[in-house]
């Protein structure tokens, strides 16, 4: 597929994990750095949401972080430095080479055609299909390599999830588009 195929490809969210620290004080965090809320009645971690780039990270005690709402590898680098830095102004002494990755990605994608989600349920592989839709709209596609979930949506529209990096969401689009074709 040329890049002109994957123009309405878009990443709406990546979600990265991995350790920043040994061990974090939440209690310290959350009284010493601005938008980060502690509640352990509700979570056993500390919620700090930065507004540029637009994230919030879920920071434990044990030192690891999840970071959710990122839009690219920039904003990713840009979060976990503020991340690293909120720390140390806090008296909190971080890892040397913090160990984070990107777990998961989301990314939207219109087919620009119609689908037919009944007749694609019979093409697909059974076991890697499931359309119930008296209970959700869209088709549950699992691709097996890469491994990719793809909620495909009659109107074209669909979802990718579970990809490490865009090249995984790419080829799942790939192996999506040889299946519709036997459709077509």
């Amino acid at each position: 597929m040329s890049d002109k195929k994957y123009e309405s490809l878009k990443i709406e969210n990546i979600v990265a994990s991995g350790v920043i620290a040994e061990s974090i004080d939440l209690v310290e965090l959350s009284s010493k750095v601005k938008n980060c809320e502690l509640n352990k009645k509700r979570f056993p971690g500390a919620v700090y949401r930065i507004a540029d780039p637009k994230i919030a990270c879920l920071i434990f005690s044990s030192g690891k972080i999840v970071i959710t709402g990122v839009r690219n590898d920039k904003a990713l680098a840009d979060g976990l430095a503020i991340v690293i830095k909120s720390l140390k102004d806090a008296g909190i002494e971080p890892l040397k080479k913090p160990q984070v990755a990107v777990t998961n990605m989301v990314c939207s994608y219109n087919l620009g055609r119609y689908i037919n989600l009944n007749k694609l349920t019979v093409t697909l592989n059974v076991e890697n299909v499931e359309y119930e839709p008296e209970q959700f709209p869209g088709l549950v596609f699992r691709i097996a390599e890469p491994k990719i979930v793809v909620l495909i949506f009659s109107s074209g529209k669909i979802i990718l999830t579970g990809g490490k990096t865009l090249v995984d969401v790419k080829n799942g689009l790939d192996v999506l588009e040889k299946k519709l074709e036997s459709v077509i």
